[in-house]
Order: C-alpha cells, then sequence, then structure tokens
C-alpha cells in the first residue's frame, strides 16, 4: 500500500509540469471583441480587477453569494467584514467584493468568466487590443464620452478614469448597441448611464484600490494591480501570486470556526442596525454592462 501511495505521489508531481505548461486556449479577435465588450467600457482600474479576478474563475460564486449577502455594508464596516471573515478566496476576487453587481455579473455567467480568464492568461496582448477596438468603436459612434464620473483619454490609446479616483462607477450600457453606429434619431447620450458606485477611500488600498495602484500601460501592454505588475499568466497560474500587502492569504486550515464567522456577522448585522442602517433589498436589472443597482453608493 505505502509503495501504491508513493507511485500516485510521483504520478501527479510528474503530471503537474505538464498540465501547467500546456498550450492555452486560443481566442480569434473578434471572440475576444465579444469576450471583452461587456466591461471594455467600464473606467480602467475595475477592468483591471475583473480581468484579475476572472483568472481565478472557480472562487468568483462563493465570492458573488459573499457580496450579495453583506451589500449593506461599505466603506471601514465592509473592508473590517473581509478582514474579519478570513477569506479564502485570491486577493484579486476579494477586491471585487465592493461591487456586488459585477460578481454577480460574473457568477451569472461561468462560461463566459472563465473564457475571460483564460483569455487574460493565455493572451495578455491581445486582450487588452480587444478592449481598444471596443472602446475605440464607442467612442467613434459617440456613446463614449467624458462627463462628471469617468474622464475619457483622447491620445492613441484610449482611457477611462474615475473622475475621483476614490469613487468607482459601473456603467451600464447595451454591448449590442454601443459597439455599432447608432440609427438615424436616436440619441446617443443615453447609450451609457452612469449613476451608481463605491465610495473606496483608503479603506480597500490592500486590495489594489486607490489613485495608481490599478492601471494599464496600454502601448505597453501591461497591467498593474496593487502598483505590481500584474504577472500571472497560462504557465505560472498554478504557482503565481501576486503582491498584494496587508491581505493575508487564508487557506483551508486558517479559516475561523463557523460559530465565530456567525458571531461576527451578529456583531456587524447589530452595528449596522445601531447607526440607522438597514440592509435594504437590491434590485437587480438584465443587461451585459452590468447593473449598478447592487453597488453601495450614489453621487
Amino acid at each position: 500500500m505505502r509503495i501504491l501511495k508513493w507511485i500516485l505521489l510521483l504520478a501527479v508531481f510528474a503530471a503537474a509540469p505538464a498540465f501547467a505548461q500546456g498550450p492555452p486556449p486560443s481566442f480569434p479577435p473578434q471572440q475576444l471583441d465579444d469576450l471583452v465588450s461587456r466591461v471594455a467600457l467600464y473606467p480602467d482600474p475595475l477592468v483591471a480587477q475583473i480581468l484579475a479576478g476572472a483568472t481565478y474563475p472557480d472562487q468568483i460564486p462563493e465570492a458573488a453569494k459573499w457580496a450579495d449577502e453583506h451589500h449593506y455594508l461599505h466603506g471601514q464596516a465592509l473592508a473590517d467584514a473581509i478582514q474579519g471573515d478570513q477569506l479564502p478566496w485570491d486577493p484579486s476576487v476579494q477586491a471585487l467584493l465592493p461591487f456586488p453587481s459585477v460578481l454577480e455579473m460574473m457568477s451569472s455567467d461561468m462560461n463566459w468568466t472563465t473564457d475571460l480568464g483564460n483569455a487574460f492568461l493565455g493572451q495578455q496582448q491581445d486582450v487588452m487590443d480587444a478592449v481598444q477596438r471596443e472602446r475605440r468603436k464607442a467612442r467613434d459612434y459617440g456613446y463614449l464620452r467624458s462627463n462628471g464620473q469617468i474622464v475619457v483619454g483622447a491620445g492613441p490609446y484610449i482611457t477611462i478614469m474615475p473622475v475621483d479616483p476614490g469613487y468607482v462607477v459601473v456603467p451600464y450600457y447595451d454591448p449590442r448597441i454601443v459597439f455599432f453606429a447608432p440609427r438615424p434619431g436616436f440619441f446617443v447620450g443615453g447609450g451609457i448611464r452612469f449613476g451608481f458606485g463605491v465610495s473606496l477611500g483608503l479603506f480597500f488600498r490592500p486590495w489594489g484600490w486607490g489613485p495608481g495602484y490599478g492601471r494599464f500601460d496600454w502601448g505597453g501592454h501591461a497591467v498593474f494591480i496593487n502598483n505590481e505588475r500584474w504577472g500571472r499568466n497560462w504557465g505560472n497560474r498554478r504557482e503565481y501570486a501576486h503582491a498584494y500587502a496587508g491581505v493575508h492569504r487564508y487557506g483551508p486550515g486558517d479559516r475561523v470556526p463557523e460559530h465565530h464567522q456567525l458571531e461576527q456577522r451578529s456583531d456587524r448585522e447589530r452595528g449596522a442596525a445601531r447607526e440607522g442602517r438597514r440592509a435594504p433589498e437590491e434590485h437587480r436589472g438584465g443587461g451585459h454592462g452590468g447593473d449598478h443597482g447592487g453597488d453601495h453608493d450614489h453621487h
């Protein structure tokens, strides 16, 4: 029996490198355009976090569930809850917890999320080029332009940055409309709607939110998250760990007992009640651009 165990272990270790170095899926340009269309018009910092989080698709459904259960928390209370629950997911997935509507979009279509993550792992440069192609269409057709929530860069590469770096708005749009020439008489100003967003402040700096902490070097085809270049790819996806200062990576053995988590949750709910915050019902909507009704704040 002992010999059999050693044989099985050796087989696993021998197979792991071959699997890790296997050829990544290959997506042609048109398919990449379709993949990124749902998020291409989001602000750059949010796009960067979504692409990174999508490389851990198996963790998205549970993260979406947690975010939905805690959608009434925001700011310091939400950051404390994320740390206090000792969540086992990669920090790139945890970084999306302030955006429950984004996680819901990702978890509701796991085929899309998995393909997006695999494309980013295997074809990072091509994915970035696809985002630029989609943005160029939306800009040229008059849909994408600066407003009170975002600043659209007019350089050779189209950037989309929040007006307030500490407040990120999730746009709502239909990819079947904004990437095509408008029909006569159509009001292009209503093609992309902005309203609800998330105040991140300094509370979420450990997860890579903050001025300059999540960005693209479009010309150099590089993505920076938490002010470090994102280096996870298809070949090193089994062992790569991105730098997130201040975020502990919990394993199954590190989890606090379930009754302690329930006590922490009850304490948070009682604290929210004392502050006069009720846990509202979330109003979800359709569309691929994301429903911003599930996010926390509104300017």
